[in-house]
């Protein structure tokens, strides 16, 4: 699975109907019907894309969003939701986060109190991060070794990528800056004024 072929499937399931749930069993099955190997390369691709968006700068603009209160698990499982809004918003917000002041699951948020957000709104999914390896387990009948294959084989596979990457690098090491990398400390002026800091959100 390429990167175009993750975010093909992504893309169609930032459109599906229903809550996340629904959304997240579509991907399981559409996973379930492709050898336990798309599966895999899944979820590097994810956490690939999760990793480049593991910026001092899109944190600073997801805390800003959640009142100050992101810890590391929440600000992992915000990347996870930033992936799940699609390529645009993703790449978008990668590069300006004060992009996120665009996103119509963030406008849908300002001026509300944080213990009126449902669920589904908040701007964090943990369960992204589960749905290949659920689609593994049925695959290969290791639903009972919680979870060690799939991660044995998400490991090696990741290992396989990142020689071929190394290889790669030595060609671009002229170019300066590494690809993915981004500014530490962008402002968000636009965030910060549709959450505005002891507002009745935080």
């Amino acid at each position: 699975m390429n990167e175009d072929a993750f975010w093909a499937l992504i893309e169609e399931l930032s459109r599906r109907p229903g809550d996340r749930d629904e959304r997240l069993e579509w991907l399981r099955a559409e996973l379930v019907r492709r050898p336990e190997t798309e599966s895999v390369a899944f979820q590097v691709r994810l956490e690939k894309v999760c990793e480049r968006a593991d910026t001092r700068a899109v944190w600073t603009a997801a805390n800003r969003v959640e009142g100050g209160d992101c810890t590391e698990d929440g600000f992992h499982y915000f990347t996870l939701w930033l992936v799940g809004q699609g390529r645009k918003v993703y790449e978008s917000v990668v590069a300006d986060p004060d992009a996120l002041a665009d996103v119509p699951g963030i406008r849908a948020l300002v001026g509300r109190h944080r213990d009126e957000w449902d669920d589904d709104e908040w701007p964090e999914w943990e369960e992204l991060d589960y749905v290949a390896q659920d689609a593994y387990d049925e695959l290969t009948g290791q639903e009972d070794d919680e979870g060690d294959e799939f991660l044995d084989a998400v490991e090696d596979a990741e290992d396989a990528e990142a020689a071929e990457e190394e290889d790669l690098a030595e060609d671009e090491e002229e170019d300066g800056e590494p690809r993915g990398a981004r500014p530490e400390g962008v402002a968000i002026p636009r965030l910060a004024a549709l959450f505005p800091l002891g507002s009745s959100g935080s």
